[in-house]
Formats: structure tokens, sequence, C-alpha cells
């Protein structure tokens, strides 16, 4: 989540909400604003300020494996709503750091020089962004998918009916991204997730293969958060 704090209370007419409080910056802003953009999968906010953002509290439940079937239907839904462009209209964060979310029409150049070159270079790192973009533009190209862009297994919330989505650093994106970060960390029933989501949304053909590549993004920002041993991590994935 975002630096800063987060407590549970309730409202005067019984409502339990999530309190997420921290310093003054455009950080909740463009959180609320990723909320609403991606919809009813997503947590509802009930007001946002410079210091503070109050969400719906989801009362968590164990994961059944019908409610992960639900879930990937619901991811591809919600990829399928696309976006005008790669990148998003209000500031980008994941965690506390910016991101650069300008427009851009090619998906290539904007994952290598917005969404991986950045964290590498904040810890030293480099690597030759032709080969990369090259690497990229090899893939299937797809128009802008509507991606949480930080969907690791914490931000899906599992409640009794179905998953809801918190903490995005929501942007049009390649849809492949969102699953390779959910299975770089484990999501729970991620088979049961990534059937689900082929059944109504067929991926190209390949994408087991490209999952290290959209895993570039989230093990450089985490290589950034977290250090080793992301960043050995990071020098595979960006080597291979």
């Amino acid at each position: 989540m975002r630096s800063g704090e987060l407590r549970r209370a309730v409202t005067p007419d019984g409502r339990a909400v999530a309190v997420k409080t921290g310093p003054v910056s455009l950080s909740f802003t463009s959180e609320a604003a990723g909320l609403h953009w991606l919809g009813d999968i997503a947590a509802e906010v009930i007001e946002v300020g410079e210091d503070r953002l109050v969400l719906e509290w989801i009362a968590e439940k164990e994961p059944t494996p019908s409610q992960a079937e639900r879930f990937g239907r619901e991811l591809a839904a919600m990829h399928a709503q696309g976006a005008d462009f790669f990148g998003a209209p209000w500031p980008g964060f994941i965690a506390e750091l910016p991101m650069d979310n300008s427009p851009s029409d090619d998906w290539s150049s904007f994952y290598v020089r917005q969404r991986v070159l950045p964290f590498m270079r904040m810890i030293g790192l480099d690597a030759d962004e032709e080969r990369l973009i090259q690497r990229c533009a090899r893939q299937p190209q797809e128009p802008p998918a509507r991606i949480h862009g930080d969907l690791w297994s914490g931000n899906v919330l599992w409640r009794g009916d179905r998953c809801v989505l918190i903490d995005p650093a929501a942007h049009g994106g390649h849809r492949e991204t969102d699953l390779a970060m959910l299975a770089l960390f484990g999501a729970p029933y991620l088979d049961r997730i990534l059937r689900a989501y082929d059944e109504v949304a067929p991926l190209a053909d390949g994408w087991r293969e490209r999952v290290r590549l959209h895993q570039l993004h989230p093990l450089a920002v985490h290589a950034v958060l977290f250090g080793e041993p992301y960043v050995s991590d990071l020098r595979r994935a960006v080597s291979a």
C-alpha cells in the first residue's frame, strides 16, 4: 500500500470504512482516480483528500475455487474496457514511488522507458534500452488494456461473494502484465483464475513464455523498495 497508516473506522451511520492517511501528496487522489476507473471490481471510494483516502471496509474470508474463477472472468472484463492510450491522465504512483504516466501509443517504448528503466536506474542498474524495446516489440501487440498495474496477491481481497481490488497503479497497459504479477507473488488458485480468464478473453499464443518479460516492471519496483533478492532476479530477467 501507499506509505502512511491504515485504520478501520465506523461512520456515523454505522458503516465500516478503511481510512488511509499520510503526508500531503498526489498519491491518494491518483489512487482514487484509478479505483474509480477500474470500476465495480475495485474497492468503493467514499472520500478522498490530499492527506487521506476513505474506502469501503472489506471483511476478508478464505478464498475458494469458484471465487477465483469469478475473479478471472471479472479481471478479463475489466481489461477489455480498454484505455485511450498507454499511460493515464493522472500522476502515476506505485507504493510511494512516482511513475511516468505520460500517454504513448506504443506499448514497447512505454513499458521500457516509463515502467522498467526508471526503476532500474534508481538502484544503479542499466540495460540496453533499444534491445529491450525490440524484445517487447517482438511480442504480440494489443491495444491498451485497463490494468490494475500493481496486481500482486496482497492487492486482491477475498470476501464472501467476490474479489475486490485495492491499491492500484492503474493505467492503460498490456493485460499480460497484470497476470504476470499475479504469478510472481503466487495468487491463490492462480490456475483457476487464468483458466477462467482465458475462457473469456483468450490470451495470445506463447503467453506463458512472456511472463518473465512482463515481470520486469514489478521486479524493478521491488528491487528499489526491498533490494536483494529482487536485484539478482531482475538482472536475470533482463538478460533472458
